[in-house]
């Protein structure tokens, strides 16, 4: 819940052509490609593959586009009624046309199927469109005389390497074509007199602990840096694929496709990590490695290493596989702190949040595992005790236990102390929907975060909530971590009159107002209905506006005003809310403190101490584990070569704690002996 994000005029064009030419392109194929969008799935995964919003020629396409994929980036169905209603509430939908440009586009559509063909063609006009850009461009430094012409020529050249860059290729290749580079590179390093790694897989007591890994689940797998997350998750991907006899997608979004080689090849053949890297191989080396290599080379295995992928692409991408292959086994994923959301996320929390939604909806979709890979916060290694809970997981923060949540059921307060110390479940709350509405929801449950440093955060109204520096707040401008906000600055609050079961502290009528920074919106999102700041005004009946009233904050009647005036949804949503923006008055440090957090699927906050917070982003995980190696904490532990391997969160199942051998020289997991 934010500012909606405007995108370009209808009068832009995404490059400069020679007078009286027109630039390079096909609305035919833009138009049959979005009536394709509007009724296969399968369209939007082919285009969003190749396409961004700026191919397109036609502006009010590209907005178009960026709604249908912006639904079902985030799960939500994609048709002319869906498609109207996001770009309503972006303020767009009289720049395309209106809904009946929806429906018309989707009715003229010759074949879905051809979706590919389309894309192809539209992506071909855009390059051709960049190309011409930057040839103006290049031709007018050119004639401009440049002082620097060495610098001149370095700029064009980049110009038009930019332009290279926009094509998509595939980053995907078959583990047997990774092979035969990586064998050269290794008779290279032998020749020269020079090492490798190795790791086999299958590891009984954890599947016994979790039944295997389950289809349309997603696996979090979190450790800090050194424990072997990638050591793990190529472990599982090898047994899948050598023994399962199942497909494999790894993303791998740290390393190269050729180290993701080599470590598997080193697993497989059990040659010395060392060896690998030095290529100081001997005979019985070679002998092994050429035994893994026919062995990889027959496994249906599949690496990808763009290192800049976001969760639209990744989706596409093993969409795109399963559609070859068939059904897909597991898919991998290196790591999730690297992935980009959305550029217009508001925060880092916010986006992070939205990339494991949407690695939950992935694995729905492929009705197959998908393995996560995560980073833990530093903040576990200021503990006396090392090993990581689920608090280290996430980029959000947490409360003190003695915060109360009002329940939706009976209306009564009860703390995250006390429904964690009854282990209830599904508890029915109020949690605040896309329009700033309280609706029902639920918390599934709550859960200890372990000890923080916590502040003690008061409003205006008297409310008061304590948390830690990193729990996200809302404002109007979107989620902000406690850390990022100051004194004065407002906060959403139910609305009095909308709060069952009051918690005794109201905001004043007269503070029931808009923030200023609505204006901001305001002014960006004007051009898109056609209108000035005079016509606004002439629309509101107001003769002359002073400029400082654009700096005043609205009541909810005149929000209601402009609103209508203009005919944007979102203006109307905040004049009708059910919250209140209450403001900041004091922020104090209270010491370290036990700590708590909870899910709410769907909306993803609740009302916690009567303000609106952020929950946590595990909740789209059905099974968290971590990695816990004694010896990296303490060099002469007695545990070295041993693995906790930490089950801390399992939604079907027991949680627990299973022990692997972990063999450094090979960087590779194993079963204990059973009864070690």
């Amino acid at each position: 819940m934010a500012f909606p994000v405007d995108t370009r005029h209808d009068d832009d064009r995404p490059a400069r052509s020679a007078p009286g030419r027109v630039p390079p392109h096909n609305l035919q194929a833009e138009e049959s490609l979005l009536g394709a969008m509007l009724l296969s799935k399968d369209a939007i995964a082919v285009a969003s593959e190749v396409l961004s919003p700026d191919d397109f020629y036609k502006p009010a396409h590209g907005h178009i586009y960026d709604a249908v994929t912006s639904l079902h980036g985030a799960g939500e169905p994609a048709d002319p009624v869906t498609v109207a209603e996001e770009l309503t509430r972006a303020g767009l939908l009289d720049a395309i046309g209106g809904a009946a440009t929806l429906v018309s586009l989707q009715t003229r559509t010759p074949a879905t199927s051809n979706a590919g063909h389309y894309a192809k063609i539209i992506e071909e006009h855009a390059l051709l469109r960049r190309l011409i850009g930057a040839a103006n461009e290049i031709a007018e430094m050119g004639y401009d005389m440049p002082e620097d012409v060495t610098k001149t020529v370095d700029r064009a050249e980049s110009l038009v390497f930019e332009v290279a860059q926009r094509r998509v290729t595939d980053t995907m290749a078959p583990i047997h074509d990774l092979l035969d580079a990586n064998l050269d590179r290794l008779e290279h390093l032998y020749e020269r007199g020079a090492a490798i790694t190795g790791l086999p897989t299958g590891f009984h007591d954890l599947d016994e602990l979790t039944s295997g890994l389950q289809p349309n689940a997603l696996y979090v797998l979190g450790a800090r840096p050194a424990c072997g997350k990638t050591a793990l998750a190529l472990n599982i991907a090898s047994q899948a694929a050598l023994d399962g006899n199942r497909p494999v997608l790894v993303f791998s979004l740290e390393m190269s496709q050729l180290e993701l080689t080599q470590r598997m090849l080193c697993s497989e053949a059990r040659v010395d990590s060392k060896k690998l890297r030095n290529g100081n191989l001997a005979e019985a080396d070679w002998q092994k490695i050429a035994h893994a290599t026919g062995r990889l080379a027959e496994a249906p295995i599949w690496i990808d290493d763009n290192p800049n992928l976001t969760i639209m692409e990744i989706r596409s991408k093993a969409r795109r596989l399963k559609s070859r292959v068939g059904d897909l086994g597991l898919v991998v994923v290196d790591y999730l702190q690297l992935m980009t959301g959305r550029s217009s996320a508001e925060n880092r929390q916010v986006e992070v949040s939205e990339i494991s939604r949407g690695m939950k909806i992935l694995a729905r979709e492929l009705e197959c595992p998908v393995l996560a890979l995560s980073q833990l916060s530093r903040s576990l290694e200021m503990r006396a005790d090392k090993r990581p809970m689920l608090a280290d997981l996430r980029e959000s923060g947490c409360l003190t236990a003695d915060t109360e949540i009002v329940r939706a059921d009976t209306g009564h307060s009860v703390t995250l102390g006390s429904l964690l110390a009854s282990g209830e479940r599904d508890i029915p709350i109020w949690t605040l929907d896309e329009r700033y509405r309280l609706v029902r929801g639920h918390m599934t449950h709550v859960f200890p975060s372990g000890r923080k440093m916590v502040y003690e955060l008061r409003t205006a109204s008297g409310r008061a909530v304590k948390a830690s520096a990193n729990h996200p707040f809302l404002t109007l401008e979107g989620w902000f971590p406690l850390d990022k906000l100051d004194v004065g600055d407002r906060l959403a609050v139910p609305r009095a009159g909308r709060w069952p079961a009051a918690m005794g502290t109201d905001v004043p009528e007269a503070a029931d107002t808009v923030p200023r920074e609505v204006w901001t919106y305001v002014r960006k999102v004007l051009p898109n209905y056609g209108l000035s700041l005079r016509q606004l005004e002439q629309r509101l009946g107001v003769d002359d506006f002073v400029e400082s009233f654009y700096a005043n904050e609205l009541r909810r009647d005149q929000g209601a005003a402009l609103a209508s005036a203009i005919g944007d949804r979102w203006l109307g949503d905040l004049a009708t809310s059910d919250v209140v923006w209450d403001t900041i008055v004091s922020i104090t440090e209270l010491g370290e403190q036990d700590v708590y957090d909870a899910t709410v699927p769907g909306t993803h906050n609740f009302v916690a101490d009567g303000i609106v917070v952020h929950n946590s982003i595990e909740q789209d995980a059905d099974v968290v584990m971590f990695i816990y190696r004694d010896e990296v904490y303490n060099p002469e532990s007695p545990d070295r070569g041993t693995a906790e391997i930490l089950l801390a969160k399992h939604r079907n199942g027991p949680t627990g704690m299973v022990r692997l051998a972990f063999l450094d020289h090979y960087t590779k997991f194993a079963n204990m002996a059973r009864g070690v």
